[in-house]
Protein backbone atom coordinates (compact mmCIF):
# COMPACT_ATOMS: atom_id res chain seq x y z
CA UNK A 1 0.00 0.00 0.00
CA UNK A 2 1.25 3.11 -0.74
CA UNK A 3 2.63 5.49 1.93
CA UNK A 4 0.31 8.76 2.41
CA UNK A 5 1.14 11.85 1.11
CA UNK A 6 2.07 15.11 2.50
CA UNK A 7 -0.09 18.23 1.92
CA UNK A 8 3.55 19.59 0.22
CA UNK A 9 3.69 16.08 -1.76
CA UNK A 10 0.30 15.76 -2.91
CA UNK A 11 0.69 19.53 -4.06
CA UNK A 12 3.83 19.59 -6.06
CA UNK A 13 2.79 16.11 -7.52
CA UNK A 14 -0.48 17.44 -8.61
CA UNK A 15 1.22 21.03 -10.13
CA UNK A 16 4.02 18.80 -12.01
CA UNK A 17 1.15 16.12 -14.11
CA UNK A 18 -1.61 18.49 -14.00
CA UNK A 19 1.22 20.47 -16.46
CA UNK A 20 2.83 18.16 -17.80
CA UNK A 21 -0.33 15.43 -18.80
CA UNK A 22 -3.57 18.17 -18.95
CA UNK A 23 -1.57 21.52 -19.94
CA UNK A 24 0.99 20.03 -22.54
CA UNK A 25 -1.24 16.99 -23.43
CA UNK A 26 2.46 14.33 -22.68
CA UNK A 27 1.81 11.10 -22.54
CA UNK A 28 2.27 9.05 -19.46
CA UNK A 29 5.47 7.34 -21.25
CA UNK A 30 7.06 10.79 -21.67
CA UNK A 31 6.15 11.99 -18.54
CA UNK A 32 7.53 8.76 -17.19
CA UNK A 33 11.11 9.97 -18.85
CA UNK A 34 11.58 13.30 -17.81
CA UNK A 35 10.13 12.47 -13.94
CA UNK A 36 12.39 9.66 -13.96
CA UNK A 37 9.70 7.27 -12.84
CA UNK A 38 7.71 3.84 -14.27
CA UNK A 39 4.76 4.34 -16.49
CA UNK A 40 2.94 2.11 -13.86
CA UNK A 41 4.26 4.90 -10.91
CA UNK A 42 2.79 7.72 -13.05
CA UNK A 43 -0.38 6.37 -13.70
CA UNK A 44 -1.04 5.33 -10.14
CA UNK A 45 0.25 8.79 -9.12
CA UNK A 46 -2.86 10.48 -11.85
CA UNK A 47 -5.56 8.42 -10.13
CA UNK A 48 -4.95 8.61 -7.03
CA UNK A 49 -4.87 13.03 -7.65
CA UNK A 50 -8.02 12.39 -9.04
CA UNK A 51 -6.57 13.91 -12.51
CA UNK A 52 -8.99 12.09 -15.50
CA UNK A 53 -7.49 9.78 -18.20
CA UNK A 54 -7.35 11.86 -21.22
CA UNK A 55 -5.67 8.99 -23.87
CA UNK A 56 -7.73 9.87 -26.67
CA UNK A 57 -6.36 12.98 -26.75
CA UNK A 58 -2.60 11.79 -26.80
CA UNK A 59 -0.62 12.02 -30.29
CA UNK A 60 0.97 8.87 -29.81
CA UNK A 61 -1.73 7.10 -28.84
CA UNK A 62 -4.42 7.86 -31.82
CA UNK A 63 -1.67 8.17 -35.00
CA UNK A 64 -2.77 11.54 -34.78
CA UNK A 65 0.92 13.06 -35.28
CA UNK A 66 0.81 11.62 -38.64
CA UNK A 67 1.89 14.42 -41.75
CA UNK A 68 -0.84 16.32 -43.00
CA UNK A 69 -0.93 19.13 -45.86
CA UNK A 70 -1.02 22.74 -45.11
CA UNK A 71 -3.49 24.51 -47.98
CA UNK A 72 -1.70 26.50 -50.57
CA UNK A 73 -4.66 28.50 -51.29
CA UNK A 74 -7.84 29.71 -50.35
CA UNK A 75 -10.90 27.89 -51.16
CA UNK A 76 -14.78 27.53 -50.30
CA UNK A 77 -13.74 24.34 -48.38
CA UNK A 78 -11.47 26.46 -46.15
CA UNK A 79 -13.82 29.23 -45.82
CA UNK A 80 -16.45 26.49 -44.55
CA UNK A 81 -13.66 24.98 -42.23
CA UNK A 82 -12.77 28.40 -40.78
CA UNK A 83 -16.37 28.93 -40.42
CA UNK A 84 -17.03 25.96 -38.18
CA UNK A 85 -13.63 26.89 -36.20
CA UNK A 86 -15.13 30.12 -35.53
CA UNK A 87 -18.37 28.15 -34.33
CA UNK A 88 -17.56 24.88 -32.39
CA UNK A 89 -13.64 24.63 -32.74
CA UNK A 90 -10.88 24.91 -31.09
CA UNK A 91 -7.41 24.97 -31.81
CA UNK A 92 -5.48 23.63 -28.58
CA UNK A 93 -1.22 23.22 -28.36
CA UNK A 94 -1.51 20.34 -30.37
CA UNK A 95 -4.32 19.41 -31.86
CA UNK A 96 -7.47 20.57 -34.05
CA UNK A 97 -10.83 19.77 -32.26
CA UNK A 98 -14.81 20.79 -33.21
CA UNK A 99 -17.05 19.50 -30.51
CA UNK A 100 -20.75 18.18 -31.97
CA UNK A 101 -23.85 16.92 -30.38
CA UNK A 102 -24.75 13.46 -30.14
CA UNK A 103 -27.40 13.43 -32.31
CA UNK A 104 -25.28 15.45 -34.90
CA UNK A 105 -23.56 12.14 -35.89
CA UNK A 106 -23.91 13.06 -40.05
CA UNK A 107 -22.78 16.24 -39.66
CA UNK A 108 -19.88 15.29 -37.43
CA UNK A 109 -18.74 12.69 -40.42
CA UNK A 110 -19.42 16.11 -42.72
CA UNK A 111 -16.77 17.86 -40.52
CA UNK A 112 -14.64 14.92 -40.56
CA UNK A 113 -14.70 14.77 -44.18
CA UNK A 114 -14.10 18.59 -44.66
CA UNK A 115 -11.00 17.98 -42.17
CA UNK A 116 -9.77 15.39 -44.06
CA UNK A 117 -10.11 16.73 -47.34
CA UNK A 118 -7.96 20.33 -46.39
CA UNK A 119 -5.08 18.63 -44.21
CA UNK A 120 -5.00 14.88 -46.12
CA UNK A 121 -5.69 13.56 -43.12
CA UNK A 122 -7.85 10.86 -41.27
CA UNK A 123 -9.90 12.96 -38.30
CA UNK A 124 -10.53 10.59 -35.29
CA UNK A 125 -14.03 10.86 -33.94
CA UNK A 126 -14.28 10.47 -29.82
CA UNK A 127 -17.79 10.21 -28.02
CA UNK A 128 -16.94 11.92 -24.44
CA UNK A 129 -18.97 11.62 -21.22
CA UNK A 130 -19.13 14.47 -19.15
CA UNK A 131 -19.24 12.69 -15.68
CA UNK A 132 -20.12 16.48 -13.97
CA UNK A 133 -23.12 17.23 -16.37
CA UNK A 134 -24.29 14.34 -17.31
CA UNK A 135 -23.73 15.05 -20.69
CA UNK A 136 -22.06 13.43 -23.75
CA UNK A 137 -21.37 15.16 -27.11
CA UNK A 138 -18.90 14.36 -29.90
CA UNK A 139 -15.27 15.30 -30.52
CA UNK A 140 -13.69 15.39 -34.50
CA UNK A 141 -10.38 15.87 -34.47
CA UNK A 142 -6.67 15.16 -35.65
CA UNK A 143 -3.24 16.31 -34.06
CA UNK A 144 -0.87 18.26 -35.75
CA UNK A 145 1.30 21.05 -34.54
CA UNK A 146 2.10 22.21 -37.78
CA UNK A 147 -2.18 22.99 -38.51
CA UNK A 148 -1.79 24.60 -35.03
CA UNK A 149 0.92 26.59 -35.92
CA UNK A 150 -0.61 27.39 -39.54
CA UNK A 151 -4.07 28.00 -37.80
CA UNK A 152 -2.82 30.28 -35.47
CA UNK A 153 -0.90 32.32 -38.29
CA UNK A 154 -4.57 32.79 -40.10
CA UNK A 155 -5.98 34.14 -37.53
CA UNK A 156 -7.59 31.51 -34.84
CA UNK A 157 -6.99 31.77 -31.57
CA UNK A 158 -6.64 29.43 -28.37
CA UNK A 159 -9.25 31.17 -26.83
CA UNK A 160 -12.12 33.26 -28.83
CA UNK A 161 -13.69 34.88 -26.02
CA UNK A 162 -10.88 35.93 -24.54
CA UNK A 163 -8.82 37.10 -27.30
CA UNK A 164 -12.19 38.81 -28.78
CA UNK A 165 -11.03 37.55 -32.50
CA UNK A 166 -11.62 38.80 -35.43
CA UNK A 167 -12.60 37.11 -38.89
CA UNK A 168 -9.64 36.93 -41.41
CA UNK A 169 -10.12 39.33 -44.00
CA UNK A 170 -9.50 36.99 -46.98
CA UNK A 171 -12.82 35.70 -46.19
CA UNK A 172 -14.16 38.69 -47.37
CA UNK A 173 -12.16 38.72 -50.81
CA UNK A 174 -15.27 36.66 -52.95
CA UNK A 175 -18.79 35.88 -52.06
CA UNK A 176 -18.42 32.20 -52.61
CA UNK A 177 -15.79 32.77 -49.26
CA UNK A 178 -18.11 34.76 -47.70
CA UNK A 179 -21.49 32.19 -48.41
CA UNK A 180 -19.23 29.08 -46.79
CA UNK A 181 -18.22 30.42 -43.90
CA UNK A 182 -21.70 31.31 -42.85
CA UNK A 183 -21.88 28.28 -44.04
CA UNK A 184 -19.73 26.52 -41.87
CA UNK A 185 -20.78 29.18 -38.70
CA UNK A 186 -24.05 28.20 -39.23
CA UNK A 187 -24.13 24.85 -39.03
CA UNK A 188 -22.34 24.95 -35.57
CA UNK A 189 -23.35 28.15 -33.70
CA UNK A 190 -26.73 29.13 -35.87
CA UNK A 191 -30.10 28.17 -35.13
CA UNK A 192 -33.61 28.25 -36.37
CA UNK A 193 -36.96 28.25 -34.81
CA UNK A 194 -40.28 29.89 -35.35
CA UNK A 195 -41.97 33.00 -34.42
CA UNK A 196 -45.92 33.47 -33.86
CA UNK A 197 -46.22 34.70 -37.56
CA UNK A 198 -42.66 33.43 -39.42
CA UNK A 199 -39.47 31.90 -38.78
CA UNK A 200 -36.23 33.48 -37.66
CA UNK A 201 -32.65 32.24 -37.70
CA UNK A 202 -30.05 33.49 -35.43
CA UNK A 203 -25.85 33.24 -35.28
CA UNK A 204 -24.93 33.32 -31.55
CA UNK A 205 -21.34 33.85 -30.14
CA UNK A 206 -19.13 35.67 -27.16
CA UNK A 207 -16.72 36.92 -29.59
CA UNK A 208 -18.62 40.44 -30.73
CA UNK A 209 -15.43 40.93 -33.61
CA UNK A 210 -17.29 37.73 -34.95
CA UNK A 211 -20.73 39.05 -34.75
CA UNK A 212 -19.54 42.22 -36.25
CA UNK A 213 -17.91 40.36 -38.82
CA UNK A 214 -21.04 38.26 -39.72
CA UNK A 215 -23.07 41.04 -39.64
CA UNK A 216 -20.86 42.77 -42.43
CA UNK A 217 -20.99 39.28 -44.36
CA UNK A 218 -24.92 39.46 -45.13
CA UNK A 219 -24.66 42.88 -45.64
CA UNK A 220 -21.85 42.49 -48.32
CA UNK A 221 -24.48 39.52 -49.27
CA UNK A 222 -27.72 41.70 -50.11
CA UNK A 223 -28.79 40.59 -46.45
CA UNK A 224 -30.87 42.57 -43.54
CA UNK A 225 -29.45 41.67 -40.44
CA UNK A 226 -30.54 43.46 -37.27
CA UNK A 227 -28.18 44.73 -34.78
CA UNK A 228 -25.98 42.51 -32.74
CA UNK A 229 -27.63 41.88 -29.53
CA UNK A 230 -27.26 40.31 -26.51
CA UNK A 231 -24.25 38.08 -28.21
CA UNK A 232 -26.93 37.41 -31.11
CA UNK A 233 -27.63 38.29 -34.49
CA UNK A 234 -31.01 37.23 -36.47
CA UNK A 235 -32.43 37.40 -39.73
CA UNK A 236 -36.02 37.99 -39.56
CA UNK A 237 -37.16 38.61 -43.58
CA UNK A 238 -38.67 35.98 -44.99
CA UNK A 239 -37.29 36.32 -48.07
CA UNK A 240 -33.73 36.67 -46.59
CA UNK A 241 -34.58 33.13 -44.21
CA UNK A 242 -35.24 31.96 -47.53
CA UNK A 243 -32.11 33.01 -49.83
CA UNK A 244 -30.06 31.70 -46.63
CA UNK A 245 -31.22 28.22 -47.18
CA UNK A 246 -31.02 28.30 -50.75
CA UNK A 247 -28.17 30.13 -51.65
CA UNK A 248 -25.66 29.40 -48.11
CA UNK A 249 -27.30 25.55 -47.71
CA UNK A 250 -26.72 24.81 -44.62
CA UNK A 251 -25.03 21.05 -44.11
CA UNK A 252 -26.46 20.23 -40.48
CA UNK A 253 -29.21 18.26 -41.34
CA UNK A 254 -30.58 19.51 -37.79
CA UNK A 255 -30.98 22.94 -39.81
CA UNK A 256 -32.38 21.83 -43.01
CA UNK A 257 -35.24 19.26 -41.12
CA UNK A 258 -36.33 22.37 -38.46
CA UNK A 259 -36.41 25.25 -41.42
CA UNK A 260 -38.43 22.33 -43.76
CA UNK A 261 -41.14 21.96 -40.85
CA UNK A 262 -41.44 25.62 -39.67
CA UNK A 263 -41.54 26.57 -43.11
CA UNK A 264 -44.56 24.56 -43.90
CA UNK A 265 -46.12 25.48 -40.79
CA UNK A 266 -46.39 29.29 -42.11
CA UNK A 267 -46.90 28.31 -45.98
CA UNK A 268 -44.53 27.34 -49.20
CA UNK A 269 -43.02 29.84 -50.15
CA UNK A 270 -41.90 29.31 -54.00
CA UNK A 271 -37.73 30.55 -54.48
CA UNK A 272 -35.62 30.74 -57.58
CA UNK A 273 -38.69 29.41 -58.95
CA UNK A 274 -38.27 26.05 -56.97
CA UNK A 275 -40.22 24.62 -53.74
CA UNK A 276 -38.45 24.38 -50.62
Amino acid sequence: MPHPWTTVEKGSFHRDLHSLYVNKNLSIKEIGKILLLAESTVWNRLVRLGISSRRHLKLNCNNSSRKITIPSTYTPKLAEFFGVMFGDGHVGSTQVTVTLGTKELRYVQHVALLMGDIFKTKPSIFLKHNRISDSKYRMVYFGSVEAVRWLLDEGLVHNKVKSQVGVPQWIFSKREFMKAFLRGFFDTDGSVYRLRFGVQISFTNRSMPILTALQRMLKKLEYNPSKVSGFHLYLTRRRDIDRFFCEVRPNNPKHQVRFLKFRKCVGTQVVNGGRL
